[in-house]
């Protein structure tokens, strides 16, 4: 920290005036985030006379907010390639340094950071991602609680670290549900019906000393698809869910839908996740 104040006392902000600054706020949290910040446009003159940036990088400091989310949004059509999420999470967390109060980068900044983890074989990429998630979404909910965007991606989030830790699904169930319930009152067709999905992943991934419940998870995921019949991963879950209880038939309808699917070009990767989904289950059914 005593290093950060002599960088700042070398340009034009005072560490006087930093201190004033950290001392009028009252979450440690919000502190981080101005300091980065402050560090960030305080130092950015002299790394730019000492070290020309890169096309790249110039794009990433200079871009404004909507271009930042443009690029990050053009990054995730290609997310089949992790490496172009993980360029996406790069411009959203320098977008924030700049707006930290801009929702349309927090709820992506969640988004990106659950689809990262949710196909991560690295296991500490992965819990890193969820937590990261978690805070965006968190985040994004603060700054507007009446849109479904934040509370969808904060509950997909915690449902992935759910998955990653035995602890973390004892405290989050209750999370995931609370979180999508406001989704489904808000909008319940987002995502083509995706917060009944969780839902009913959550029920029927769950023990039941923690609510689960094979016939609930099954009545919550044909809801949802009947709000998004083109859901392709919606369908395989159900698909999953009518084999948990036994109903076959069911199931084999389902899987024989999703490979005569059309799949949604903006949707790929997850046409791609339902086909590998309902391979697996093919096979036990067999």
């Amino acid at each position: 920290m005593a290093h950060f104040w002599r960088v700042c006392n070398n340009h034009t902000i005072t560490a006087r005036l930093l201190r004033r600054i950290v001392a009028g706020l009252k979450n440690a949290r919000k502190t981080e985030v101005v300091l980065l910040g402050v560090f960030t446009l305080a130092g950015a003159s002299a790394c730019q006379k000492q070290h020309p940036p890169s096309q790249d990088s110039a794009v990433t400091t200079g871009a404004s907010s909507a271009e930042s989310i443009q690029e990050a949004e053009r990054l995730y059509r290609e997310r089949a390639d992790l490496m172009k999420v993980r360029e996406a999470i790069v411009q959203l967390r320098h977008a924030q340094l700049r707006d930290g109060g801009n929702y349309d980068i927090a709820w992506r900044l969640a988004k990106c950071n659950y689809y990262l983890g949710s196909h991560n074989a690295n296991e500490g990429e992965k819990e890193n991602a969820f937590r990261e998630g978690i805070e965006a979404g968190k985040l994004a909910v603060t700054l507007q609680d009446r849109k479904p965007d934040g509370h969808f991606w904060l509950g997909a989030n915690y449902g992935g670290s759910a998955e990653t830790s035995t602890l973390a699904g004892l405290a989050e169930v209750e999370d995931i549900k609370r979180e999508m319930e406001i989704v489904i009152k808000l909008d319940e067709k987002y995502e083509g019906g995706s917060a009944y999905m969780v839902l009913g992943q959550t029920f029927l991934e769950a023990p039941l000393l923690l609510g689960g419940d094979r016939e609930k998870a099954v009545k919550y995921l044909e809801k949802g698809l009947r709000l998004g019949p083109k859901n392709a991963l919606l369908r395989a879950h159900l698909a999953e869910a009518y084999l948990a209880v036994n109903r076959k038939e069911e199931a084999r309808r389902e899987i024989d839908a999703i490979f005569k699917m059309k799949p949604d070009p903006d949707y790929l990767p997850e046409y791609d996740d339902a086909v590998a989904l309902a391979r697996k289950l093919q096979a036990k059914l067999k």
